[in-house]
């Protein structure tokens, strides 16, 4: 038994108030709550999908994977403890907070932690509302899109999300980023969705180098790229990638780690074969240095 998706992500972040302004502002998630130290934010019919909360590190604090039952969290369970992964039943007050039936933690090699829950809360009674007028993001059964990690060592990374979670590995990119360093890139995926997990040994300060929206239609896309592009903001110009074929742009948050936001990603297939690729993108992604 594996992780069927990706549910939830944390950030902590130094601005909450920057965060609020940029989610609600130039991503159109919508806010489900919020105070000085913490907010969240939906993206759908679930009660939650994007939190940030204060603090000094700018960078990932925790992912969040569903699977669709309490026996469906027990046997993720019992897979990463025979991997020798300590594990811990998150009590009462942290389900509560997140909003969740069942919920368990650990920390991957690196030491992110990693949580795994069932029972998300809907609010269908509460339909989701762009404040900034997205048509709205892919998520359903491939869960809330995808994110991207610096890792120290590759062959770890592999073991553990492979390995313990149950990741199935999409392909991977040797990505030249100028013409002395080269990276690998490793593209993991858990559904239908192309990936929900990547990761390298790349060259960024932060553990987290990017996660992704996925909206619904392509002006959603154009229309952010001009609200980012409008404070020169954008990071990696738009552009499609060789891999999972998104038409996609990157711009900074307020944390310095970036966001893609994209659109019409094609689903990985029966019979899915893992190749390499010698470049990330078709055409496009051109590097800009944000104002």
């Amino acid at each position: 038994m594996s992780i069927q998706r990706l549910g939830y992500m944390g950030f902590e972040v130094a601005d909450v108030p920057a965060w609020r302004s940029f989610m609600t502002g130039k991503l159109g998630a919508m806010e489900s709550s919020s105070s000085e130290t913490e907010a969240k934010f939906r993206l759908d019919s679930r009660a939650w999908r994007l939190s940030v909360s204060k603090g000094h590190t700018d960078d990932y604090l925790f992912a969040g994977y569903e699977v669709d039952s309490e026996k469906g969290l027990q046997a993720v369970k019992e897979s990463l403890e025979a991997r020798g992964v300590a594990v811990k039943v998150e009590g009462p007050e942290l389900t509560a907070k997140r909003g969740v039936l069942g919920l368990i933690s650990c920390a991957d090699p690196f030491g992110n932690r990693v949580e795994v829950y069932y029972g998300g809360t809907e609010l269908f009674e509460q339909p989701f509302a762009s404040p900034a007028g997205v048509s709205g993001f892919q998520t359903g059964d491939q869960g809330i899109g995808h994110y991207v990690l610096n890792v120290e060592d590759v062959d770890a990374a592999l073991a553990f999300y492979t390995g313990a979670l149950g990741f199935q590995l999409a392909d991977i990119i040797d990505w030249k980023i100028n013409e002395d360093l080269k990276v690998t890139v490793y593209f993991l995926y858990c559904n239908g969705r192309h990936h929900t997990f990547a990761f390298g040994k790349l060259p960024v300060p932060k553990k987290l180098h990017h996660f992704m929206l996925q909206a619904k239609e392509m002006d959603d896309v154009g229309l952010a790229y001009d609200k980012f592009d409008a404070d020169r903001s954008i990071v990696m110009t738009l552009g499609r990638h060789t891999n999972d074929h998104m038409v996609s742009f990157y711009g900074a948050t307020p944390s310095g780690f970036a966001v893609e936001y994209g659109w019409g990603a094609r689903d990985v297939s029966a019979g899915w074969s893992v190749v390499r690729y010698d470049r990330i993108s078709i055409w496009g992604h051109k590097f800009q240095a944000p104002a």
